[in-house]
Formats: C-alpha cells, sequence, structure tokens
C-alpha cells in the first residue's frame, strides 16, 4: 500500500521544482511477542511472561514510552529491572533529532538481548499510521501516533487464546494532556514516576527519577538567585548584531566563581572573555555552550590568584560568597584586565553523567543531600536518594535534570554507584568515565568483522603483496609490549648502499571502511595507557595477535622502503604492501646488548648496528635543521605481581635503541606524509605543531636570565642552539631542568585535514610536513593514512567519506580530543599509583628543584620520582611576616629567604587522605630552614608519561 504527497519547491534560481514524496505501508511487520500465533515472525523479542512487582500493574505488561519518557529517563530504561519495553518507530526517530547521546544509549538498550526491547515501526504498519491532520502541530501528531500504536497492540495481544495471563501493554507518559486522552480511548496510561514508585520489589529505581518540572519547583526557594536565562531567538539576534558573543564555558579548577568563555573568531583567531562571580557564571556549567555580554571596560577585572574552593553548604544563602566575590575584585586591582562579560543564555548544555561522592545531610531522615563531583570544575548537584546510608563512602555517578533560577545548586538524580572510594578498580573506573574514555567491552556487532579463526595468508593475499618474509626484519618494543605495530631492517645491496625497510603492521587490511569495528575504533580513536592496564582501539585478537609483528610468524605488513648512502642520505624510496616474518621480538635493552656485544655479529646484530649508524647520522641532521630536543621525566612503576600494587618507583632510562627506532619512526612518517600530500592535496590526513606565541617562553627566558644564560626563541633553530649551549658550572642538571620547562611552553600538536589548512609545519621536528603512519594498532589516525597511501600506490580501492576534507576535518577533532582526553587519563593514573605508592611508603625526604615560583607557594620537582608538587607558605596565620612576591625575577622572599627558581630544595613527602575523594600528595619544607612558617597539605601533579618526539 502506498501513500504519496505531492508540492512544489522553488529552486534558487527562480525555478520550480515538483516533489513527490511516497511513503510505503505494510500488513507484515511482526508485534514481536511471543504471545503471538498471526504475526508470522521469525524470532521474537518480548516474552510471554513479562511480569514485574507492581502495585499498580498486577499482571504482565509491556511498556511503551512517549519520547518524553525516553529522553529525560534514559537512566531508569537502562536500569536491568526495566525489561519487555515497544521502542515506537515515531519515538526513535524524535530522540533521534534531538539528543544524540540519548538515541545512542538507546540503541545499545535495543541491542541487548535480555533487556528484551523491541522497535515497533508504527510509521509504516497499515493500522498504526496516521496522517497529520490540518491544523495540527508535528507534537501533536506524534502523540497521537503513539496512542494510536499502543491501541493496536492491547487490541492485537487480547485476541490471542495463549494469552491467557492477562498480557496488557502499558502506556507511559509525563504529558498531562497524552495521559488524559489515552485514558479517554480506553488506554493503561500512567505517569513514569507513578509507574516506578509502584515497583515495590525495586524501590531504589525511585533514587533514578529524572527530576520533573514539579519536583524542581518544590525544592527551590522563593529567592531568585540568578538572572532569567534569555530565549534562544534574543540569543541568536545578539549574536547576529555583535551584542553578543557565543563560546564554550570553561569553569576554574582553583576558584569556583571565576571561569572564562573561549570563543572562536574568523580563521585561526580566538579570544576568552573572564566570568567572575555567582550572578555573571549565572547557572552554566563546565563545557556548555553560551552567550555571553562584555561588561563595560571600566568593569573588566584580572583572572584572579585566589584560590576558592566550594565548602558546599547546604543552603540558599550567599553572604558569604558576597564576601568571597569581593577578595575576588580585591586581588584583581593589581593585575592586566581582560575582557570580563556575564552569562546571559544557554546555547546548549553539554552535562554528562558526573562521577563523585555524597555529602550525606546532617537533617536527620532527610532524602535531600548534595553530591560533590570529582571534577572541581563542576558544580555540587543536589539529588534526592532514600540510600544515602549506603552510597556515603561510594563513588557514585550522578546526572543533571536542570538548573532553576532559585536554586543555589543544580537539581539532579542517582545514576549508579561504582564501588568503594579508594578501591583500585573503583578508581580507574572514575578515571575512565571523567576522561570520556570509551572502555566498554566491544559489542558482538564490533566481533562480528573479525577474522574466523584459525586465520592463515591466502595465496590471494600473496599475489597482490611482496614477499619479505626472507629479510632479517625485527622489532624493538618496551619490555611487556605485546601489540607491536614495527619493525625494521637494514642490509647492504649489491651496489655498496643501504636498503633500510619500516615495516608496519597491515591494520587497514583487517579494519574496512564503514563497517562496525571500523565505526569503534574511529569513535576511540586510540589506545589507551594505564599504568598496569590497557584499553584497546581494536579487539584483542588483532591488537596483540594478528596484527601484533610478533617473531617467527608470518604477518600482512605496509612497507616503507628506502635505499640510502652511508651519509643516511634517501636515494630511492617506495611503499608496498607486503608479507613479513620478524626474525627477533627484541626489547630495547636487549637490542642494546646485542649492538654492544662485539663478540657477536650475525645478520640480526649486522641489521642493527646498520639502524643504529644511520640513525645517529639522522637525528644529528635533523637538529642541524633546528628540531627539539626536550625532556620531561618519564616514571615507570614496579608493580607487585599478586596486588598489582606499585612497589617501587622511578624515572625512566633511556637507551640509544629508543632514539634509533625513534629516527626511522619520524622518516617514515615524513616520506609518507609528502607521498600522500603530493596525490591528495585536498584530503590528506595530516599532523603539524604550531609555533608557540613569544609570551609562551616568558618564564623560560626568566628562568634562564636568574643563572645568566641567554636563550633564544625566535626559530625552533635558536631555540635549539642556545638549549644545547645552557650550562652553568658545578649544576649539571641545569640544562634538563631548562629543557623540561621549554617543554611547558610547548603547543599541543594536532591532526588536521590539508584542504582546510594552510600552515603544515611541525614546529619541534622542523620538518614542513608530517603525518601519523606507524601505529595503526593503536592509533586510528595512522588506519586513515594507510588507506590513503594504499590507495595512492594501488593497492587498494577509495571510497567516498576518504575524499571528503569536511568529514576528514571531522574525524580529525575526535581524534585531537580522544588524543587529548587519553594524555589526561595517563597523567590520572600516574597520580593514583603514585599515591599508592607513598600510602605504604609513610614519610620521605627528598632533594628536589624550584619549578615554579608564586605568590605564596613554590612548585618543587622531585627528579627521582619524576613527581611535582606545590609546597604552600600560609600568611592566613598573623605571626607569619609578609611574603614579597616579584613576578620580574620571578622570586619570592621570605624571613630573609628568597627562593628563585631552579634552586635546590630538600622536602618531606607523605600522602594526605584526609578527603577521600581528593587525596593528594603533601609536601613540606624542610631546607631551608624557615623558622615561624606553617606549611598546608598543597595540592601536587605527578609528571606524565614522557613526550615523544611524535612519533
Amino acid at each position: 500500500m502506498l501513500k504519496s504527497k505531492t508540492f512544489v519547491k522553488k529552486t534558487r534560481s527562480g525555478g520550480v521544482m515538483k516533489i513527490v514524496r511516497e511513503h510505503y505501508l505494510r500488513d507484515d511487520i511482526w508485534c514481536g511477542s511471543e504471545v503471538c500465533t498471526v504475526c508470522k515472525q521469525e524470532s521474537t523479542v518480548l516474552q510471554k511472561d513479562a511480569c514485574i512487582e507492581s502495585n499498580l500493574c498486577s499482571y504482565p505488561h509491556y511498556l511503551i514510552p512517549d519520547t518524553n519518557v525516553v529522553l529525560h529517563q534514559i537512566d531508569i530504561l537502562e536500569d536491568p529491572v526495566i525489561r519487555n519495553v515497544i521502542i515506537l518507530q515515531t519515538v526513535l526517530q524524535e530522540v533521534r533529532h534531538r539528543s544524540a547521546p540519548v538515541y545512542k544509549r538507546l540503541k545499545d538498550i535495543i541491542h541487548e538481548k535480555e533487556k528484551h526491547f523491541y522497535t515497533f515501526t508504527n510509521e509504516h504498519h497499515r493500522e498504526t499510521f496516521i496522517e497529520r491532520e490540518p491544523g495540527e502541530t508535528a507534537n501533536d501528531r506524534n502523540d497521537r501516533a503513539i496512542r494510536m500504536a499502543a491501541k493496536w497492540y492491547s487490541q492485537h495481544l487480547k485476541t490471542f487464546e495463549s494469552n491467557t495471563d492477562g498480557l496488557k501493554v502499558v502506556l507511559l507518559t509525563n504529558d498531562q494532556g497524552n495521559k488524559q486522552k489515552a485514558q479517554d480511548s480506553g488506554l493503561l496510561v500512567y505517569k513514569c514516576e507513578e509507574y516506578i514508585k509502584s515497583l515495590i520489589a525495586n524501590p531504589e529505581l525511585v533514587d533514578r527519577l529524572a527530576l520533573s518540572d514539579d519536583d524542581k519547583n518544590e525544592i527551590t526557594t522563593s529567592k531568585v538567585l540568578f538572572p532569567e536565562h534569555l530565549p534562544l531567538s534574543r540569543i541568536q539576534a545578539g549574536i547576529k548584531s555583535g551584542s553578543f558573543l557565543q563560546g564554550t564555558f570553561r569553569a576554574s579548577r582553583d576558584n569556583y566563581l571565576e571561569a572564562t568563555v573561549f570563543v572562536q573568531g574568523e580563521g585561526e583567531e580566538s579570544t576568552e572573555v573572564l566570568i567572575q562571580g555567582l550572578q555573571n557564571l549565572n547557572r552554566a556549567v563546565y563545557q556548555d555552550v553560551v552567550a555571553v555580554q562584555l561588561l563595560p571596560r571600566d568593569q573588566w577585572v584580572a583572572p584572579s590568584s585566589v584560590v576558592l574552593q566550594d565548602e558546599g553548604k547546604a543552603k540558599d544563602d550567599n553572604a558569604e560568597e558576597e564576601e568571597e566575590e569581593k577578595a575576588l575584585k580585591v586581588s584583581a586591582a593589581e593585575a592586566a584586565r581582560k575582557p570580563t562579560g556575564k552569562v546571559v543564555g544557554i546555547i546548549k548544555r553539554n552535562w554528562r553523567p558526573f562521577c563523585g561522592m555524597l555529602n550525606v545531610s546532617q537533617i536527620k531522615e532527610s532524602t535531600r543531600h548534595l553530591f560533590t563531583p570529582a571534577d572541581r570544575r563542576i558544580p555540587r548537584i543536589r539529588i534526592e536518594t532514600r540510600q544515602a546510608a549506603t552510597l556515603a563512602g561510594q563513588r557514585i555517578m550522578v546526572a543533571i535534570d536542570g538548573w532553576p533560577k532559585d536554586s543555589r545548586y543544580p537539581n539532579g538524580h542517582f545514576v549508579r554507584s561504582l564501588g568503594s572510594a579508594g578501591e583500585k578498580g573503583t578508581e580507574e573506573e572514575v578515571l575512565l568515565l571523567e576522561h570520556d574514555v570509551p572502555h566498554q567491552a566491544f559489542s558482538q556487532a564490533v566481533l562480528s568483522f573479525l577474522p574466523k579463526m584459525p586465520w592463515a595468508i591466502t595465496p590471494e593475499d600473496m599475489v597482490k603483496r611482496e614477499d619479505l618474509r626472507h629479510l632479517t626484519v625485527c622489532s624493538v618494543d618496551p619490555p611487556g609490549c605485546t601489540d607491536i605495530d614495527d619493525a625494521l631492517h637494514c642490509r647492504e645491496l649489491g651496489n655498496g648502499n643501504l636498503e633500510v625497510g619500516v615495516h608496519i603492521a597491515d591494520v587497514s587490511h583487517f579494519i574496512r571502511p564503514g563497517n562496525a569495528l571500523d565505526k569503534e575504533a574511529a569513535s576511540r580513536g586510540t589506545t589507551v595507557y594505564l599504568c598496569g592496564k590497557r584499553i584497546d582501539m581494536v579487539p584483542e585478537l588483532l591488537s596483540s595477535n594478528l596484527c601484533s609483528l610478533r617473531s617467527n610468524v608470518e604477518r600482512l605488513a605496509f612497507s616503507c622502503i628506502w635505499e640510502m648512502n652511508h651519509k643516511a642520505e634517501i636515494l630511492k624510496t617506495r611503499f608496498t604492501k607486503s608479507v613479513i616474518n620478524s626474525k627477533a621480538s627484541l626489547t630495547y635493552a636487549e637490542a642494546q646488548m646485542r649492538i654492544d656485544d662485539t663478540t657477536k655479529n650475525d645478520d640480526i646484530i649486522k641489521s642493527l648496528r646498520g639502524l643504529n649508524k644511520l640513525a645517529k647520522i639522522l637525528k644529528r641532521q635533523r637538529i642541524e635543521k633546528g628540531a627539539l630536543t626536550l625532556s620531561s621525566l618519564e616514571v615507570r612503576f614496579h608493580m607487585d605481581s599478586e596486588t598489582h600494587d606499585p612497589i617501587d618507583l622511578q624515572t625512566k632510562e633511556l637507551m640509544e635503541t629508543n632514539s634509533m627506532v625513534e629516527e626511522f619512526m619520524l622518516l617514515a612518517n615524513i616520506s609518507v606524509a609528502q607521498k600522500i600530500y603530493d596525490e591528495f592535496s585536498e584530503c590528506a590526513l595530516l599532523r603539524k605543531h604550531p609555533a608557540p606565541p613569544p609570551s609562551n617562553y616568558d618564564i623560560l627566558l626568566k628562568a634562564a636570565k636568574s643563572k645568566d644564560v641567554e636563550i633564544h626563541t625566535d626559530s625552533a633553530k635558536a631555540l635549539a642552539d642556545s638549549l644545547d649551549g645552557a650550562k652553568v658550572d658545578g649544576f649539571p642538571y641545569f640544562n634538563t631542568l631548562l629543557r623540561i620547562l621549554a617543554t611547558r611552553c610547548m603547543m599541543q600538536a594536532v591532526y588536521f585535514c590539508s584542504g582546510m589548512d594552510s600552515d603544515f609545519h611541525h614546529y619541534g621536528l622542523a620538518s614542513p610536513i608530517y603525518t601519523h603512519f606507524t601505529s595503526p594498532i593503536r592509533r586510528y589516525a595512522d588506519i586513515i593514512v594507510h588507506r590513503l597511501l594504499a590507495v595512492a600506490i594501488g593497492a587498494d580501492s577509495t571510497y567516498p567519506d576518504l575524499m571528503d576534507k569536511q568529514k576528514q576535518s571531522a574525524l580529525c577533532n575526535n581524534l585531537n580530543y580522544r588524543h587529548k582526553m587519553a594524555q589526561y587519563a595517563q597523567r590520572a593514573s600516574v597520580a593514583f599509583h603514585t599515591q599508592l605508592f607513598f600510602k605504604s611508603r609513610g614519610i620521605l625526604n627528598e632533594e628536589g628543584f624550584v619549578l615554579f615560583v608564586r605568590k605564596n607557594a613554590i612548585i618543587v620537582l622531585i627528579p627521582k620520582f619524576g613527581l611535582e608538587g606545590t609546597v604552600f607558605f600560609d600568611t592566613k596565620d598573623k605571626t607569619v611576616p609578609n611574603l614579597v612576591f616579584d613576578e620580574e625575577g620571578p622570586t619570592l622572599n621570605i624571613e630573609q629567604h628568597t627562593f628563585h627558581i631552579f634552586d635546590k630544595v630538600k622536602v618531606t613527602i607523605s600522602l594526605d587522605d584526609s578527603n577521600i575523594q581528593h587525596q593528594k600528595i603533601r609536601m613540606a619544607l624542610i631546607d631551608p630552614v624557615i623558622p615561624g612558617v606553617s606549611v598546608p597539605a598543597p595540592d601536587v601533579e605527578p609528571q606524565a608519561k614522557k613526550p615523544k618526539l611524535d612519533r
């Protein structure tokens, strides 16, 4: 049966186009129920005994939620208790248009077999499709379509003799008008809250209910605390006229009364607007897209140096906050002012479920409590729960429902418990969730695209590839590495030149464009390495087996092969899909020992020595061109084999073989970048490292000047040369400290699409063009680069998305985000394991160096542990003399002692676990001894892994 609509549309050129829309209706769409004997269905989803203990519905029943119930109560629908639910096509389409995150969560639920969620295509069923009536809104039409489908299901299920238990259908809606109309037409209908409260066997579900508007009104005060948000129409008009600016809200981690709004300008330009004070922050939450209005210039202020944590008193009285806001303004008067504004409206909320802990109310029997998020940039959230006693001391997840103008805090609801705070498994889960690292098990849909085992290279594969199994190829990696991306070979040719090959796992052979496995890898973007744990980008069958270039097995590779002379000058470059058989999987230390052992000279050792010799020349050439050799301390934990707790912590030593592998990976990446750009100038996926703005170098220049050392920063080459020459007699560690500081001045390297940018330069590597080709097992960018290179050499076919620069650019944005979050997750993991280490060690005394000087603190680096912490000098005690801070130095004078950058100090290190959610390493000064100074517990930031040479 066919329904069609015809209408005419005016084109841009002024012509008229006739459009015919056809809508097919069918009578063979299944109902999905086990009790049905009429629908000739091959399989069923909805169970016959759909029982759940309810004092409203004592009979077995299926649920049909309307669109708003799905949008606002997705946490309820995800609960294992809720099963046998009919999701109508009308609802699914509306949810898809209104919220992509909820739509994805709903699709995930539908794919869970044990949940028994059935999608019914009511819009194409002959008996449930309805036309929109004249004057009827789209929303009213959809509500009527939902009621129509519910009515059809009720009548359909009644007709079967097998339905002896009286199986019924219950419609869930929070719309009073929709509910009334459903009741008038004889349907069983309840508000979502009514139904959930009726589930007497599962009272904990009530906590997961998102607050309705009635509830929100109930728990606010009569006092208006915040200005009204402007409607979207006024915001859009204001942005168009230039009276408002649109940007991303970034709350301060150190001061809950301060934030900045990042406003993206034309091209590369962007500005930041400072927001200070509760009223000006106006209920914006970290990462929201907001509209801001600039204040008059005479009201502009400077960022505050005051550290203010919201103590979270459960009251709507803001007398204390007014005092704190005054403190902000006093402290800001001295410094340079910045553009300052106020939030006038919210364009897009970017709320997610937040991890944290419950502050149990002091009022006995109270069900209203404050939740403190782990992320200090998120405000406290008021929730209703009857499980407070159980949840105290646990890490939990909470979602925000709304933030009324008369409530000091946003309102939210409990989502789920993650486990006891402080436990290793719980804290790992928290850091993955908080850094948005996808870590769920790979779905069946994804796993279905893996090769069937046993797998072997076929004769068809061999025909299309170069057979390089005879070459002496070997891999060199960190100890315990199972996802081996790269292997190398070097041999002498008959003409006296050298052949060098970099062989990379051919992951793109196994992951084909557009399938579920490819989409999952693109979403994850990168493998995330935590201390003692790895969250793979691709399933383990690929990452640790079929793609991993292990020794003595045949593997598919993508090879980059150069012919070089003995001066490491490239004479020829070629790329080929290949088959290799690695002769050895070595660690850096094993490879170094073989190179250094003069008694041996087998083929592997000859290859390694040839590679090492060339790598030294390549590195020298690179440094001569202006490549930077920066420094940061890389931490390695030694884990207990049974408890997996850290028992030792030390900084890693780098060997010649680390540098050897690094050089050839860089060379391969540069060679491939040039090739794909030559072939696809508009859609090559490249990587750039922008030059830092001159102001970034201020602290480096001040630090060098304090030791009478001159640093030049007008180019990467000038910086590299002056860092090489920076030495202080009797202070051998000075150069390393200077390079650590220089690392902090750098910008982030990013992926980009060549057709969307004109600046390709990689500042740190001093290379005009660069990409990532060498790690496709752990980086999705490399998979795209492999596909581009394969098309360029005729080894594979192209596909539309690969040549679409807009889609490539959007992919780059996701990859940059995922890489940044993976870095932050790694740092958080190092911080947590450092805390575990010091928990078992008690108090340690260690030597360190002052890295930064602040107004009331020094930041100290402990080289032995790669640990960085803050020693605060607390001037709240009136007996303590005033601190004298000189920004020019920068220096801090206290009790006739002056602290400079790079001063040597001695500190005690211990764990302060008085706040279980925000445990921190406490540092206290031992030497120099300064009488009369109190030293409170400081925050600490353990160093992340060393920034590699972006290979």
